[in-house]
């Protein structure tokens, strides 16, 4: 009967009921049955979601949508949801189920009239029993009132019609209108504390102790990893506590108002353990006692509020959690199947996804090792996802060595046939210390403790050290470290992240769209580092880059080589109207947001012309050298080199030496073409040459010197000599900021004697 119900208790359903309910809320039943300590709860059931649908004639506009979806094209699918979800909540609730929730949601709160609940979604999947849509719906947390709550049920069945849930669908064969979704709505547990529990090592698959993870405030930001939780370990035989690793937190996630915001940790207790020991003892007992229940080791959300401990949450543990691994745990991986260029430092295992183009981006899960030919700015938002990148082509220098290094992921490169040696879900463990692929998961021995984080100690250099970044997201925990600044913002990812051809932005009318969009992300940096300068880089998006995004083959000519063609300088001299998009975002922050350590830097300038034009540009809207807005350029072409004179005297602060372009130029090789990357070698004779010119030159003119490339960091010979010739300061990617800064004191001490 529980099946034709619209709405029922927690109390009435158990395990077995996941067609009606979902397998979020059949377990939720399942531990209120067996007496475990579980918020009570309702359930808007599955079978009230499809008589919405049939009573809103749903099922014939969804699938005239779905009919005109472009699966190969993220846009296309965003769109596509767009309208389904607002179909759903322009569709009518019966006046039956209003009503019914209003009934349950009061009794649900007793003598509350408006109770706190936490309003999940929980997909069913009736003769589909591996579907597994864990991740693809919402959850709501702190909701209160009759309207608020009717409003989150709609916001939950649209959330099954996401994209990525619409594109998992697709992609698995399940039938759109067989999968439903039911909406547990639980009391709220305003946790003092939350986490998660294990009652098996996620890591070495030891079932003799159980795992506690846990952070101050609501549990979302450990699930969405956003903070590093304490970690304990407890030995599931007598309950000892066998390991205790407290970390600081400086924020957590509390309801304040209407919403839930991040408030600041006291410095009081941020060093803190977060739970007692005793809480620990208490939930590991409840773990044991629910992997008994259920017969399997449990994955477990928890939450503590006012030291009652709760069970919000329990799922079997299928597969063993995967994590980077620190070289030192390391003891034998066997031997590897694939050779490449080591060129992101880092152990990791995941399973195998192959793209053939950044179409297919839609295909990486959290925890996969991307594997391609090569990538380009549109592979970013998978690349985000993967615990490794391993490709055919490139060097320590393509932009998937580029990206991983700063995502702080391993990378192998230039491995010549990785994506015909691997196949699809083969687990694979990558080295990128090594440059090697193995097949298999590394299983490190039963006991190994974690590696803890290093602090990184102050040291002090004449020689200014930058950090080359290009994700807002990872602005903040880059501006904590000991670095001077960000010597190279690259603008191309941030571009990609908007997603739409500037020009058929303007063209639509949305040009203050995109300034608000880029503007909204400078300030992400600019805010994180300041005072700090950060330089930014104007687009220096390629033809073959630009085409990809929304609109990009209406606006974009198809070049023999992009590399050499309409790119730089040039571009923003024939198309300024969309140069000053960017000009107009870089104002707003300067000028609006009062953001004065926001740079220019201009990339690939062919001629000194091409330099006097773009800054006639810059003065027509109003930029102007000041002592708090410096104008660099990239030196990256071998006229930028042999004239820097002329281009020093017609105006600017300062350059960066894009060793990677510059190296290839005058060596007249293809840093990213396997058969001649041998040839590509910043150490060659005429590079040195060029970068000692360069420094001097800029002494002579009395404007700063800087290296951008990765040159600086790969070879010791070129820092020490650059240092020696005095340049100003050399911009690095995040996993080696520590390791240069320290090499440059040490040289500036040999110099100092």
């Amino acid at each position: 009967m529980a099946a034709l119900k619209n709405l029922v208790w927690f109390s009435e359903v158990d395990k077995d009921d996941i067609p009606i309910v979902g397998g979020k809320a059949a377990n939720l039943g399942e531990m209120v049955k067996a007496g475990f300590p579980v918020p009570n709860g309702f359930v808007v059931t599955a079978h009230a979601y499809f008589e919405f649908v049939k009573n809103n004639n749903l099922t014939a506009k969804v699938r005239h949508l779905l009919n005109h979806a472009n699966f190969d094209k993220p846009e296309s699918l965003i769109k596509v949801s767009e309208s389904i979800k607002r179909e759903i909540h322009e569709g009518e609730m019966s006046r039956e189920l209003i009503l019914q929730i209003y009934n349950y949601y009061k009794k649900l709160g007793g003598t509350l009239s408006d109770p706190l609940v936490a309003v999940r979604s929980s997909a069913t999947a009736e003769d589909l029993p591996n579907a597994s849509f864990a991740g693809q719906q919402e959850t709501y947390l702190n909701v209160s009132g009759e309207a608020t709550l009717i409003k989150k049920v709609k916001d939950c069945w649209a959330s099954l019609f996401e994209a990525r849930a619409i594109f998992y669908r697709n992609e698995n064969k399940f039938d759109h209108f067989k999968v439903g979704i039911a909406v547990p709505v639980q009391k709220m547990v305003e946790s003092d504390a939350s986490g998660v529990m294990f009652t098996i090592d996620p890591l070495t698959n030891d079932k003799s102790k159980i795992i506690i993870e846990a952070i101050y405030g609501l549990g979302e930001m450990i699930v969405q990893g956003q903070i590093t939780p304490d970690h304990y370990e407890v030995d599931k035989k007598d309950l000892k506590i066998l390991l205790k690793r407290v970390a600081s937190q400086k924020v957590k996630l509390e309801k304040k108002g209407d919403s839930n915001k991040e408030v600041s940790v006291s410095l009081l207790k941020r060093e803190k353990q977060k739970i007692s020991d005793n809480e620990i003892k208490e939930l590991a007992e409840l773990g044991k006692k629910l992997e008994k229940h259920y017969y399997f080791p449990q994955d477990i959300e928890w939450a503590i509020d006012a030291g009652h401990v709760y069970i919000v949450q329990t799922r079997p543990v299928t597969t063993i959690k995967e994590r980077k691994i620190t070289q030192e745990e390391v003891e034998d991986l066997g031997s590897p199947i694939l050779h490449g260029e080591a060129a992101s430092p880092g152990i990791a295992t995941g399973h195998v996804v192959i793209l053939s183009s950044a179409k297919e981006i839609g295909k990486v899960s959290t925890g996969d090792v991307l594997v391609t030919e090569q990538t380009n700015p549109d592979y970013v938002p998978a690349m985000k996802k993967a615990v490794a990148i391993v490709t055919d082509m490139g060097g320590r220098t393509s932009h998937a060595a580029i990206v991983s290094r700063e995502l702080g992921i391993p990378a192998v490169v230039g491995t010549g046939n990785a994506t015909k040696i691997l196949r699809d879900n083969m687990v694979v463990t990558v080295h990128g210390i090594k440059g090697e692929v193995f097949k298999g998961a590394f299983t490190p021995t039963i006991g190994a403790t974690l590696q803890t984080t290093t602090v990184e100690q102050h040291v002090k250099t004449a020689t200014k050290v930058y950090v080359n970044l290009a994700e807002p997201e990872l602005a903040e925990k880059e501006a904590a470290r000991n670095v001077d600044g960000v010597g190279l913002l690259r603008a191309e990812f941030m571009m990609a992240g908007i997603g739409v051809h500037p020009k058929k932005m303007i063209k639509d009318g949305k040009s203050s769209e995109f300034i608000e969009k880029l503007s909204s992300q400078l300030m992400t940096f600019c805010e994180a580092f300041n005072p700090r300068p950060v330089v930014y880089r104007a687009t220096d998006f390629k033809t073959n880059e630009y085409r990809n995004l929304d609109g990009g083959k209406e606006y974009e000519p198809e070049e023999p080589n992009p590399m050499l063609g309409y790119r730089g300088a040039y571009r923003y001299i024939h198309d300024p109207e969309t140069f000053k998009l960017e000009l107009e975002a870089i104002k707003r922050v300067r000028n609006k947001n009062g953001m004065k350590n926001l740079w220019l830097m201009l990339p690939f300038v062919r001629t000194v012309k091409e330099l006097e034009d773009v800054k006639q540009i810059l003065s027509g809207v109003g930029l102007h050298r000041s002592p708090t807005f410096k104008l660099w350029m990239m030196v990256e072409i071998p006229s930028n080199v042999i004239l820097l004179d002329k281009f020093i005297e017609v105006g600017i602060d300062g350059v960066s030496v894009g060793t990677n372009d510059l190296t290839m130029l005058i060596l007249g090789t293809d840093r990213d073409n396997s058969e001649v990357a041998k040839e590509f070698d910043e150490r060659n004779e005429a590079v040195k040459w060029a970068l000692e010119k360069i420094i001097s030159t800029c002494h002579k003119y009395k404007i700063t010197s800087s290296i951008c490339g990765q040159s600086v960091s790969s070879y010791p010979e070129i820092l020490e000599n650059v240092v020696r010739s005095g340049i100003t300061s050399v911009s690095v990617s995040p996993d080696v900021l520590e390791s240069v800064r320290k090499h440059i004191a040490e040289i500036e001490k040999e110099l100092v004697k």
